[in-house]
């Protein structure tokens, strides 16, 4: 099992709701208030793809 080192998304910005992101094989996202719910996971590609389109504001 690999430990996953979790950050804070630079796009939760000052809200107390933010989201924590690891990076690795696949990228793993959760809700820092519920960690105990879990995570998703993504490809990392998926997650690229997924970023750019939010900084290409598309979402």
């Amino acid at each position: 099992m690999t430990t996953r080192k979790w950050h804070k998304s630079s796009y939760s910005g000052a809200s107390s709701s933010c989201v924590e992101v690891a990076e690795g094989e696949r990228t793993a996202v959760r809700d820092t208030r519920h960690r105990h719910l879990g995570h998703l996971e993504f490809p990392v590609l998926e997650w690229e793809g997924f970023l750019r389109s939010l900084e290409q504001r598309e979402l």
